[in-house]
């Protein structure tokens, strides 16, 4: 990518898009090209194609998509579907008419089986059943990475998919029902702490598994990849490493101080029990992740504090 190359972030509002926005301009990309949903709508064909013939990018980073956590997953089966395969049927097709250079399809760790052996090997896409929470958005995404590999063979498309594996940080969502595990305990604890509550409660039992990546970490992986990265198929994003759900809620009671107890509510979904990422190809490329959970922790409760305090 040249410095002055147009790159088009979709998604640039998120948290994904705006880290990838922060890398390429600390990098010195002068020609970053932004649309939010309001200018833009990425489910429709028409208004994408006319964006497409106007601005004609030369990258693009494909990190939009409808996210949320469990509840948001398994409430809005039919949205999270829809609307994702629309944003991006109409990226990648639009991409290949007006011949970009290079695009990046970024999907997440919940397209592997629920219960595939752990660690999660790029091998191991569709060799069982999803789990049932997350199944449209996961059929939604695998969507893009095969659509990616088909564009590639047949029209000699250069686009590349990456797996990232849950992330955090700055301008994560922190909805009380529809965001990620980790922001939800974020809001969770300092709201505990702030109204002196006894307790806080934790859904499920606390003993499924996560990984967490920051998602500069992922930004800087994106941007790497983008320059050094050109296969089919897929490449995981991810530290190697994971931790129980309680731990992780040990951890942030910790950094936000809270001093009550904690209560595990197994009466709710524990979703699948382990999503470790095999990294291994990802290091053979030469790339890895520099921010540990503890001091990314800090970091978007910083971000948090900012917003929400």
């Amino acid at each position: 990518m040249e410095k002055s190359s147009k790159i088009y972030v979709a998604g640039h509002n998120g948290m994904v898009g705006s880290a990838i926005v922060r890398k390429l301009e600390k990098e010195g990309f002068v020609n970053i090209i932004k649309r939010n949903s309001k200018e833009l709508d990425l489910r429709d064909q028409i208004a994408v194609a006319k964006f497409y013939e106007e601005v004609k990018p030369d990258y693009v980073f494909l990190a939009a998509a409808k996210v949320g956590g469990i509840v948001a997953n398994n409430t809005y089966r039919a949205e999270f579907l829809y609307d994702n395969l629309q944003i991006q049927n109409n990226i990648i097709h639009q991409s290949y008419l007006n011949k970009v250079k290079k695009l990046m399809f970024l999907g997440s760790s919940c397209i592997y089986p629920k219960m595939a052996p752990q660690p999660l090997k790029e091998e191991y896409l569709l060799t069982g059943l999803l789990e049932e929470t997350n199944e449209p958005y996961a059929i939604a995404k695998i969507t893009g990475i095969k659509m990616c590999d088909a564009y590639r063979a047949q029209y000699g498309c250069n686009y590349i998919s990456a797996m990232p594996t849950n992330l955090y940080g700055y301008n994560d969502n922190y909805h009380p029902q529809n965001s990620h595990v980790l922001p939800a305990l974020i809001r969770k604890f300092h709201e505990a702490k702030k109204n002196n509550e006894p307790n806080v409660t934790i859904w499920g039992s606390g003993s499924p598994m996560r990984e967490f990546l920051f998602a500069d970490d992922l930004a800087d992986a994106c941007f790497y990849l983008m320059q050094n990265y050109d296969e089919p198929n897929l490449i995981n994003i991810g530290t190697g490493e994971d931790l129980t759900i309680k731990d992780l809620a040990l951890l942030i009671k910790e950094i936000i101080g809270f001093e009550g107890d904690l209560v595990f509510d197994s009466s709710k979904p524990d979703g699948t029990p382990r999503k470790l990422m095999d990294v291994t190809k990802l290091h053979s490329k030469g790339w890895k992740h520099k921010v540990d959970l503890k001091d990314g922790i800090e970091l978007a409760y910083q971000d948090f504090l900012s917003k929400f305090s």
